[in-house]
């Protein structure tokens, strides 16, 4: 039982590296594109056949001419979930998950906050609005 426990939470470090890791578009294989949000099977194997036919790609601006269904917005897209043309990340796009991650979480305090505060109970109030029955 230990042992499979350790296995478990061994394959899930690993499993949470690779989804982190960045992936470089000259470099990588059809699994690791695919790792990529945003790119499917069908946009790697644009990718991979391009690549192919006509070399490496030099850049960001490279990659997105010769490929189908990257231009400027879905590059930068790309990018902030870790793709990279050698090495390096398209200008403009967000640091991925970092900073993602610590937006998400201010406003989620502020509602805590909120929900926090004393409402009024319902049926206190409803009991005010009608008249006693029966008297």
């Amino acid at each position: 039982m230990l042992k499979k426990t350790l296995l478990f939470i061994l394959s899930f470090f690993a499993a949470t590296a690779l989804a982190w890791a960045e992936v470089d578009v000259n470099k990588a294989d059809q699994a690791a594109l695919d790792g990529v949000r945003g790119i499917g099977p069908a946009m790697s194997k644009r990718i991979l056949e391009e690549r192919q036919k006509g070399g490496a790609f030099k850049d960001w601006d490279d990659l997105e001419k010769r490929v189908k269904g990257i231009k400027d917005k879905a590059a930068v897209k790309l990018s902030g979930n870790g793709l990279t043309v050698n090495g390096q990340a398209k200008a403009g796009a967000a640091a991925p998950a970092a900073k993602e991650g610590k937006a998400a979480k201010a406003p989620r305090a502020e509602n805590k906050a909120k929900e926090a505060e004393p409402k009024p109970a319902k049926s206190e109030d409803k009991m005010a609005d009608k008249p006693a029955a029966g008297k």
